[in-house]
């Protein structure tokens, strides 16, 4: 996720589906391909305005209308924030499907960047409901479109064998984290001091720099970022277009009709990701196009699929509970500070934390996994612990419960704790789908790690609606201690998954 989370570590770690022709030489960045540098500014400000953005909006729809919000429910206000989230993946597929199929990765990037701009100005500009409304849905089908393709561009850069290629996806994930940790802190300062829309405008003029940027430097680019690997036939036009319209005329009826609202947006979410999620699996293991290690592989993805859920749907949270209790029960003021005397600290500063840590310790984690070589444990095990540990950091909400004010060094901690689940689990997800995945689908393995980010995302949103300052020992102490349950059961599966695995680590 202000992290780098499953679709950043997409980004940073894949790039099938371009033919690779960068070259070396000429003018670099760092060392590496001139046309890293017009990516890494654009992904760095999409990542600003994103989570800068998503630091503010839940604030921003039930904050009372005297202190700039929208007044919303509290509950329906995390269940939207889950259901945006959660719908932000599912986009992924279809920015996928375009840039594979009708337009190319550069193009839909392009597209799909200004897309999210537009998004940002709609909730600067536009007042009330419909200015969050138009708002949230550019940014979700434009980041959706813009997570499916960015990273086959950076790889793009790069020859086959060329030596450059795991700095130069570094320094891409630098920008990553770089844009989440500073998102919060400037819209965060700008919603305190001014309000809501300031912040909103940070986040985006952040995306108009990265775009402008960009623009200047697509001739860098080569040749094969235009490439569309599987046109659709002229003849299919139509039903694609058909097929478009009848879904966006079936949302807008449900809409209208009130079978879709607020209060259950992230459960229709849920229910959709989890259907689909169902036809993918049975899609693989149906295909004759299978040998029986293929289909074993698959399989061995089901444990990892509902645990990879599992561990989003609490990780996710920072964006829903943990963003309302850094308002109602954190200690953010601070007295006579050096320059500054009395302060009060920012709500969505708290998300920053983890994309600091991400910066300091994804470098640890790197060695240790290269020191250990083949020592080192098998993703089903790295998994478990990763999924215990996101648990874990629930349970350290406890000590707290009661407390009136608690002190902004326990979130920090507990943070930290979660970014030691992350990087146990979000590096090697999606390298797993990768090499799990069977010969004939290569993306739709990539596609289901993505809907377990989706569903876990979305699941957020639904289990904050069960959040209240009455009952914090029962929602972090069941979440966390079922979540713990989760890791060791797929701890003492492991061995069996291992095998069905069939030689995948």
């Amino acid at each position: 996720m202000v992290r780098m989370d499953a679709d950043d570590q997409a980004r940073a770690g894949t790039s099938a589906g371009v033919p690779l022709t960068g070259e070396p030489g000429g003018k670099t960045f760092f060392g590496q391909p001139r046309a890293l540098a017009n990516l890494f500014s654009v992904e760095l400000w999409e990542r600003f305005s994103f989570y800068g953005m998503q630091g503010i909006v839940l604030l921003y729809m039930y904050f009372e209308v005297t202190e700039g919000g929208l007044g919303l429910d509290q509950a329906a206000a995390a269940g939207i924030v889950g259901a945006y989230g959660g719908s932000v993946y599912l986009f992924s597929v279809l920015g996928g499907w375009v840039a594979d199929r009708l337009v190319g990765s550069e193009r839909t990037m392009y597209a799909s960047a200004v897309l999210i701009m537009l998004g940002h100005i709609s909730l600067a500009l536009l007042p009330g409901v419909p200015g969050l409304a138009l708002g949230l849905i550019c940014i979700a089908v434009g980041s959706g479109g813009l997570k499916a393709t960015i990273t086959n561009l950076v790889g793009s850069l790069y020859a086959p064998g060329d030596t450059r290629r795991d700095a130069g996806f570094s320094i891409f994930y630098m920008g990553i984290n770089i844009g989440g940790l500073l998102g919060p802190l400037l819209t965060g300062l700008a919603q305190q001091r001014v309000g809501f829309h300031l912040g909103f405008g940070l986040a985006a003029i952040g995306m108009a720099i990265g775009l402008i940027q960009y623009a200047f430097g697509r001739k860098n680019l080569p040749e094969s970022v235009h490439y569309v690997p599987d046109p659709l036939p002229r003849s299919k036009y139509g039903r694609a277009i058909a097929v478009a319209v009848g879904a966006v005329a079936v949302i807008a009826v449900a809409v209208a009709t009130g079978l879709l609202n607020p209060d259950n947006l992230a459960d229709v979410v849920v229910g959709a990701v989890a259907v689909a999620a169902v036809a993918l699996f049975t899609v693989l293991l149906t295909s004759k196009q299978l040998d029986a290690d293929e289909r074993s592989r698959v399989l061995s993805f089901i444990p990892m699929f509902i645990g990879s859920a599992a561990f989003w749907a609490l990780f996710q949270q920072q964006f829903t509970v943990i963003t309302i209790y850094s308002d109602t029960r954190l200690d953010r003021e601070f007295t006579d500070l050096p320059l500054l005397g009395d302060w009060t600290m920012p709500i969505p500063w708290v998300q920053s934390f983890n994309p600091f840590f991400i910066i300091v310790l994804a470098p640890v984690f790197a060695a240790l996994w290269t020191k250990l070589g083949d020592r080192q444990p098998t993703t089903p095990v790295k998994f478990s612990i990763g999924i215990a540990l996101m648990g874990a950091a629930f349970l350290l909400f406890l000590p707290m419960v009661g407390v009136e004010a608690v002190p902004v060094l326990w979130i920090a901690v507990i943070m930290l704790v979660a970014t030691l689940g992350e990087l146990m689990l979000s590096p090697v997800g999606l390298s797993l789908a990768t090499k799990l995945a069977p010969r004939a689908f290569p993306v739709l393995m990539v596609a289901l790690f993505y809907l377990s980010v989706s569903l876990g995302t979305a699941l957020s949103g639904t289990l904050a609606g069960f959040y209240s300052e009455d009952n914090e020992a029962a929602y972090f102490g069941i979440l966390g201690a079922v979540t713990i349950g989760i890791g060791v059961i797929l701890l003492a599966l492991s061995p069996r998954i291992s095998r069905l695995m069939r030689g995948i680590r």
